[in-house]
């Protein structure tokens, strides 16, 4: 049995699948397997690949499960002590394994662990999770070296570790006990935000989540979903709202909801005025989707109760939640850097 079990969630596109695998191929670490999570791929890819490199095992999925389906059915297939989860378009340096290991064996308060996250083409930081992930207190996520749209270039001003509130789920290593406690990924998430969403119940949990800049990926990102997307956009939004209603307690959630709502209004008409339709629509197909799933929410609410050690407020103490809204310092204030942020 493998230490590490690496899930790499797949739908389509021989060429990304094969460097990624090639890549793993290198690591100087060896003590894991590669699961390639086929999510109905209409390409054969993981197959076309499997011919070349035999060093993973393929588990075909009936339909597309989402990055947090796939995952899940990978990890119900691991028997190892800890998983990584892995995106598909990403590139690897050859010893990025063993500073995630180290971390997780020094501390087993650690639920989980991300690299260092660059661009593939580029020295600049990855949109997905640079350095590091945190929230503010309406769930607007942000991170060490990317705001909103500003991505810092990796200069080595974020090289120590440090604790954070989420790692990105391009490349991050968990136990999976911790995993199995958190009931996996919330599947009905489908793609973004279901990182966030394991990584807030690992916090519920007393746990906490670090970067360690001595390991470091590349990520080309945008591959299965451009970042531009109208559906990307939808997904974000409604997923964002599913946290704030259902991670906190239910008065702070309600308490919340109003000003996210605000928010939520003064981006639609921004995405109106930019001439983009359906980027305003989805705005309301957001806002909508959580007001027709009130019993979904509310399952939610029940799992979160069962399983939380730690309140809201022991989480904000840590800060790792700001208590400014990243909105307003990045479009009033134009804080567009980490490093800007008190």
């Amino acid at each position: 049995m493998s230490r590490v079990s690496i899930i790499i969630p797949h739908y389509n596109n021989k060429d990304i699948l094969y460097r990624c695998i090639e890549s793993l191929s290198k690591l100087t670490y060896k003590d894991f397997e590669i699961i390639v999570v086929d999510n109905n791929s209409s390409d054969n890819s993981p197959q076309d690949v499997q011919r070349v490199f035999s060093n993973f095992r393929i588990i075909k999925s009936k339909k597309n499960l989402g990055y947090a389906g796939g995952c899940n059915l990978g990890a119900k297939s691991s028997k190892s002590e800890f998983l990584l989860f892995l995106n598909n378009d990403t590139i690897h340096d050859n010893n990025f394994i063993q500073p995630l290991i180290g971390l997780l064996d020094s501390d087993q308060s650690v639920a989980s662990v991300q690299p260092k996250l660059l661009n593939i083409n580029k020295h600049d930081f990855d949109y997905a999770g640079a350095c590091g992930g945190y929230i503010d207190y309406l769930v607007f996520p942000f991170t060490r070296g990317r705001i909103f749209n500003s991505i810092e270039k990796d200069q080595n001003q974020y090289e120590h570790k440090k604790e954070i509130f989420w790692a990105s789920g391009a490349c991050f290593l968990t136990r999976k006990s911790i995993f199995e406690k958190c009931g996996g990924f919330d599947e009905k998430l489908f793609a973004h935000m279901e990182e966030i969403d394991f990584h807030w119940k690992s916090h519920m949990l007393g746990m906490t989540v670090y970067v360690e800049p001595k390991s470091i990926i590349y990520h080309e990102g945008g591959v299965t979903l451009n970042k531009k997307s109208s559906k990307k956009l939808y997904l974000n939004h409604r997923n964002s709202l599913i946290l704030l209603l259902t991670n906190y307690s239910f008065f702070l959630s309600i308490y919340l909801f109003p000003l996210r709502l605000i928010l939520e209004l003064i981006s639609s008409f921004k995405e109106l005025l930019s001439l983009n339709f359906m980027g305003f629509l989805n705005h309301y197909r957001a806002i909508l989707w959580n007001i027709l799933n009130i019993h979904y929410l509310i399952s939610r609410r029940r799992f979160n109760k069962k399983i939380r050690q730690v309140t809201d407020k022991a989480i904000f103490n840590k800060a790792i939640i700001s208590h400014q809204s990243i909105v307003r310092l990045y479009f009033i204030s134009g804080i567009k850097k980490y490093s800007e942020l008190k």
